[in-house]
């Protein structure tokens, strides 16, 4: 028996926000955007920034152990919520200057607020995976027949799983129960050796840590780029600056953007000094956990024309499934930033 590890509900719930949100977000714009030309300030500044606890902030803590330590030309302010909704309305208020969120929770704050945030990376890949005991279960057409434990109905895992099975030619012979938290999956795939479940890191290395001979065999980042063909890239988590801030301050998100770039490749390299981090951050609860996870979490810092391709091919998929998804529109090509 594996030795048992635990990540806190709380932890868990956080983790999973950063993946299956979709939030319709509420708020005005604030009206008070200068529209004179003014010359961008270099000077030092206060940069606020808010993420999700799980992928999107993993692959943050080393700039933010850097940013801690005044080891940065600016001064940031980190918030890390559980939720998405939790952040959007700061963003839209101005309480915020740059966040991590969800890719179609991105969209539709571009549309609600009339084009006033940019995309400036995508900062995490598909999170995803098919988990099971049942070692029949080794591609995705393997699913056909079977029944499926995921949560997200309505949301963005719903709208992928769909567009997968459609594309594998096996969404009529699949059964997808969903669940509301995945809590109840887990406990789905304790109570059957057989079952089969998708589930985001990190929890489906907690889900491993808990059931036994439990195996995470299939990335639907790979399934995603074997069927998607023009859609892009499988993509999770992206980072936006409202574009006021942007405007009068290039410099300060230049800088987050390079500290981010290099957090991630400093995380992904040594996964084990990285958990620490983690651990400190109250993202998960276990460092041993989460440099399990950290591998399998898609950390990425995709920037330029590569961001703008992945990205509207992936937001094209989620408008074509439901346009709401997306806040019933498909963003402008002044989303993207492309530096």
């Amino acid at each position: 028996m594996k030795r048992r590890r635990f990540l806190s509900i709380t932890a868990l719930i956080c983790a999973l926000s950063c993946v299956l949100a979709l939030f319709g977000c509420s708020g005005q714009t604030n009206s008070t955007e200068d529209t004179s030309t003014q010359s961008a300030s270099a000077d030092p500044v206060t940069v606020r920034v808010g993420s999700l606890s799980g992928p999107t902030t993993i692959g943050m803590v080393s700039f933010m152990e850097k940013a801690d330590a005044h080891e940065t030309n600016n001064t940031y302010e980190f918030t890390v919520s559980g939720a998405a909704d939790e952040i959007v309305p700061s963003l839209i208020n101005g309480d915020l200057d740059i966040a991590l969120v969800p890719a179609n929770v991105a969209a539709t704050v571009y549309n609600k607020t009339d084009g006033g945030v940019s995309v400036i990376d995508i900062n995490t890949l598909g999170v995803l995976y098919v988990v099971t005991a049942d070692d029949s279960i080794k591609t995705f057409d393997d699913l056909a027949g079977k029944t499926i434990y995921m949560t997200g109905r309505g949301q963005t895992p719903e709208y992928v799983m769909n567009f997968l099975l459609s594309k594998a030619d096996i969404k009529d012979q699949v059964t997808i129960e969903y669940k509301s938290e995945a809590t109840e999956v887990v406990s789905a795939l304790a109570a059957d050796p057989n079952a089969i479940a998708v589930l985001p890191q990190p929890y489906a290395t907690v889900a491993q840590s808990r059931v036994k001979d439990l195996q995470a065999v299939i990335d639907l980042n790979d399934v995603w780029d074997t069927y998607a063909g023009d859609g892009g890239r499988l993509v999770t988590g992206v980072t936006v600056v409202r574009n006021d801030f942007l405007k009068d301050h290039p410099e300060a998100v230049q800088e987050f953007l390079d500290g981010q770039s290099e957090s991630v490749k400093t995380v992904n390299s040594d996964p084990s000094a990285a958990a620490e981090l983690v651990v400190k951050r109250g993202i998960i609860d276990n460092a041993d956990v989460a440099a399990e996870a950290i591998p399998g979490c898609s950390l990425v810092c995709i920037t330029g024309s590569e961001m703008q391709d992945a990205l509207s091919g992936y937001l094209k998929v989620l408008y074509d499934a439901d346009p709401t998804s997306v806040g019933g529109a498909l963003p402008g090509d002044d989303f993207y930033w492309l530096g």
